[in-house]
């Protein structure tokens, strides 16, 4: 599985009820799409959230060839076309856990942290999986973390919005596409 976003930061003053508009008028477009698990229409506003305006969806690839069919096919074309271009972040799920009432979703949580050097890295999944299960109303989890910068992003998803702490990120979830799984080659 590939963990992947990118972060649409909008002017402090930007009506996110465009953003929203734009999400229910073609969220559905991904809904099946090949080789995706899951992709979270996420939105941050300034004040309740965080601290700026994000459109910053969240997507979670079984393969990686539907990644590459999503960037290279067409299909992010229309966040060039709107956004301009974007850097987009990839990582690699630590652990994913989602349970029934996960598609139900409204929020979702994110928490992120540094990898600090250490002789051995074998307590780390541990000590993130402690903090995860510490949250309450929990619908779902993944923990991404990208090596090449040591770090990670833990987002819980919930179907009440959380209290955000200083360390978090609060988004509002628009709509989450369920994929599916790329055709097998016969070879």
């Amino acid at each position: 599985m590939i963990g992947m976003q990118y972060m649409i930061r909008l002017p402090g003053d930007y009506d996110m009820d465009i953003i929203r508009k734009r999400v229910m008028e073609n969220g559905s477009k991904t809904d099946g799409f090949p080789g995706l698990k899951y992709k979270c229409y996420l939105i941050c506003e300034k004040g309740i959230g965080g601290f700026e305006q994000l459109y910053a969806p969240l997507y979670l690839w079984d393969q990686e060839e539907g990644m590459n069919h999503f960037l290279f096919g067409g299909y992010y074309d229309q966040i060039i076309k709107s956004f301009g271009w974007q850097q987009v972040n990839i990582g690699i799920p630590l652990f994913a856990d989602f349970n029934n009432e996960f598609l139900s979703s409204r929020y979702v949580m994110e928490t992120t942290g540094s990898i600090s050097p250490e002789l051995s890295l074998s307590k780390i999944p541990e000590n993130i999986r402690l903090m995860a299960e510490a949250k309450k109303g929990i619908t779902g989890q993944v923990c991404i973390y990208n090596p090449d910068k040591w770090r990670y992003s833990l987002f819980s998803f919930m179907k009440e919005c959380p209290q955000r702490a200083e360390d978090c990120r609060i988004y509002e979830i628009l709509h989450i596409s369920e994929g599916e799984p790329m055709a097998v080659c016969p070879c």
